[in-house]
């Protein structure tokens, strides 16, 4: 993943990390799976493999051969979460949402068209770790957090920032883009984005956008809940309380 703007120096270095996030849309995989992707040599991908293998970067399972990400990957992760301002300062206002919501609440920021989760928080009653959904992605028009950050630009950065055509992910995923406009209008209006069961099936999401002293979105927060338990009117309460904490957590961006 190039960042815009900027020049790759060390070619080598560059084929060996594009091997590396192979493992960000599959896991497991193995030598000639990953050859044939990217158009490799096996014996440079068996080296570089492992290279991350000797570096915790990957693990190999014994029986199959093939590789997966290793826990120095969690490592580099969770230092650049501990270091990121926003999942420093949002993660205490999360624990006090998911107790008042009894939902699971997420952390995510935008990077291009895409939101990236970095924090998950449930309820102590549901007693799960929030580190699964830890570097995952999606893209912003089906998520809540996206349309709501979304709805805070012009219609022209928008029109610069979401790739054509708007991929469907259920039946619901809206993919018109004068469908979505009128969505995002609605969003600002209401000060909350929704997911209705847009990015997966059976699921109910709930967002705002948390926006810096200069008014750009650093991040987002949402409350996710199987559509069954969010009624409209629970879908209220859930905003009301979001952007309760939005104003607390802003103060301190």
């Amino acid at each position: 993943m190039k960042s815009e703007g900027t020049e790759i120096k060390i070619k080598s270095l560059q084929k060996a990390l594009q091997v590396l996030e192979c493992f960000v849309e599959k896991q497991p995989l193995g030598v000639t799976e990953i050859s044939e992707k990217m158009g490799l040599y096996k014996s440079n991908v068996h080296n570089i493999l492992s290279t991350f293998k000797a570096m915790d970067y990957l693990e190999q399972d014994p029986d199959s051969g093939k590789f997966r990400l290793g826990t120095a990957v969690f490592t580099l992760s969770r230092a650049l979460r501990e270091n990121l301002d926003i999942s420093r300062i949002a993660v205490p206002f999360m624990r006090r949402i998911a107790e008042e919501a009894g939902e699971v609440v997420y952390l995510s920021i935008p990077r291009g068209e895409e939101v990236v989760y970095l924090e998950a928080v449930y309820p102590e009653a549901q007693k799960l770790s929030g580190s699964i959904v830890t570097g995952e992605r999606a893209r912003m028009h089906c998520t809540s957090v996206g349309k709501a950050i979304l709805a805070g630009m012009s219609r022209a950065e928008r029109d610069e920032l979401l790739k054509e055509p708007l991929e469907a992910f259920t039946e619901n995923t809206i993919t018109d883009r004068g469908e979505l406009e009128k969505e995002l209008k609605l969003t600002a209006e209401r000060q909350y984005g929704l997911d209705d069961m847009e990015l997966m099936f059976g699921i109910k999401c709930v967002g705002v956008a948390l926006c810096n002293h200069e008014g750009k979105p650093e991040g987002g927060l949402s409350i996710s809940a199987p559509s069954l338990r969010m009624s409209e009117e629970k879908i209220r309460v859930f905003a009301e309380i979001l952007n309760r904490y939005k104003l607390e957590i802003q103060k301190r961006l």
